[in-house]
């Protein structure tokens, strides 16, 4: 078994409302700078064991399939690197 990080962006597919992203435009529009276009997403860091990188990376696609994402409006991607 080796040991495994993955980093997976979480973020909400194009012509979805992103509200989070939009208040955070606003504000940095009230603060000065130009700004046309805020996207808020999520960012989960997970170290698990897999028998391979294979496996590590069917394993991360699964939680991202299953619990991390909802496929209606978001899409995810993923960075997997081996831990020595």
């Amino acid at each position: 078994m080796g040991s495994y990080r993955a980093r997976i962006e979480v973020r909400l597919k194009e012509g979805y409302l992103d509200p989070e992203g939009e208040t955070v435009r606003r504000a940095l529009l009230d603060l000065g700078y130009t700004v046309s276009r805020v996207g808020a997403s999520r960012v989960y860091e997970i170290r698990f064991s897999a028998s391979s990188p294979e496996q590590a990376k069917k394993m991360v696609d699964e939680m991202c399939r299953r619990l991390l994402s909802n496929p209606v409006k978001d899409e995810y991607t993923f960075e997997i690197t081996e831990e020595g």
